[in-house]
């Protein structure tokens, strides 16, 4: 079906920012998949042509757009199979904690930075032992004069090495304390002493996003790097991850539709027996099935970013779409893999990369189980 979610200037924004990655991205993405990690000039590079927090109104250093046109890099993106150089998490994710929840003073402190290129964000959560158990963060941040003093530690963080800010979530209450309301959020600059970049991950998947461990020891960060209120952390938390799981299920709808047309091109190309394998049934039903759902998945995603930029709050809607987007993803690129034979199973094939990008999709931002839990607790049951 014919989409009628972006306008003209989404459309020439989209122009734009697709010559940029034809010219900044592409040949460069075999190197950075060897360096696992992307280089900080491109930051730089986007950040000069409009594409970093793209939303961002032109007082806080912004282009002064709105979040369709993120959905655009998101959607570019997935059609160049990038999945390293994390523009989503970095414009649509962590900085717009900084832009809700932060002080005047802090706004004008980091979001030019953060629009131009020259600060690189992350957001720090997830720890060794807790997962996607928000409620169960161990790292500790205590008040000390003027201070908090910083310690714990932080794994799985996308951008670890590369960010020059880091949203650390640390519990400011005592043992016995809510946990839902004893964890605070501080913006960490990189440079500060005890905060440490302690282990570049090696994983299956996204080979050109660094992801790391970090660690705080004694890392003191002035009060006024605390976002929000203290203790508020986990009602921040909780209103922001309905954005980042819409995210993750637009880049798995856009990355499912490129796979699908690149795989059909394929089929039509490859001989078996003396014919396109396009003209086999089972690769006719098996393309069909995909087909189907991406277009049904692309309908529900269009209407929800429809609502999500009109202000709809819709936690229900935005869980359903990260459940059902990543498991989607993943039956798509494991179907259309298999029509490449052998030649699924080599890296140099952008199908392969796809598949294993595919999965860690159905983990980050909240577990498909925990996704399953907080719709059951929607509907009531």
């Amino acid at each position: 079906m014919k989409r009628t979610l972006f306008g003209e200037e989404h459309e020439i924004f989209r122009k734009a920012f697709r010559q940029f990655l034809q010219k900044e991205v592409v040949p460069n993405q075999e190197a950075w998949r060897e360096e696992g990690s992307v280089s900080r000039e491109v930051w730089r590079a986007a950040g000069a042509q409009g594409f970093l927090c793209p939303w961002l109104e032109e007082e806080h250093g912004g282009p002064g757009g709105d979040f369709l046109h993120s959905v655009v890099v998101i959607e570019e993106l997935a059609k160049v199979y990038e999945s390293g150089f994390a523009l989503p998490l970095h414009s649509d994710v962590v900085v717009p904690y900084i832009h809700e929840f932060g002080t005047p003073e802090q706004k004008k402190k980091w979001l030019p930075g953060c629009a131009n290129g020259e600060l690189v964000t992350a957001i720090a959560m997830t720890e060794p032992g807790t997962g996607s158990d928000l409620a169960g963060i161990r790292t500790t941040a205590k008040k000390d004069g003027d201070d908090y003093v910083l310690n714990g530690a932080k794994t799985f963080i996308s951008n670890g090495i590369l960010c020059d800010l880091c949203i650390v979530a640390a519990k400011t209450g005592g043992p016995d304390d809510d946990p839902h309301r004893s964890i605070s959020l501080f913006v960490v600059e990189a440079g500060r002493e005890g905060f440490l970049k302690s282990k570049k991950l090696k994983k299956m998947g996204m080979a050109s996003q660094d992801t790391a461990e970090l660690a705080f020891e004694d890392c003191r960060v002035p009060k006024e790097n605390l976002l929000g209120m203290e203790g508020g952390g986990f009602l921040m938390l909780m209103q922001k991850l309905q954005q980042e799981r819409l995210v993750v299920g637009a880049s798995c709808q856009a990355g499912a539709a490129q796979v699908l047309e690149d795989t059909i091109a394929y089929c039509k190309e490859r001989e078996a027996f003396g014919r396109p394998i396009s003209k086999f049934q089972n690769t006719r039903f098996k393309l069909v099935e995909c087909a189907t759902e991406v277009e049904v998945g692309q309908a529900f995603l269009d209407k929800l970013l429809a609502a999500h930029v009109a202000g709809q709050y819709l936690v229900k809607e935005c869980s359903m779409s990260k459940l059902w987007h990543s498991e989607m993803m993943g039956r798509v690129v494991d179907e259309c893999l298999q029509f490449f034979g052998g030649y699924g199973y080599m890296l140099e094939y952008p199908v392969t990369r796809a598949y294993m990008d595919a999965r860690v999709q159905r983990i980050y931002a909240g577990t498909s189980e925990i996704m399953k839990v907080i719709i059951s607790k929607q509907m009531g049951l």
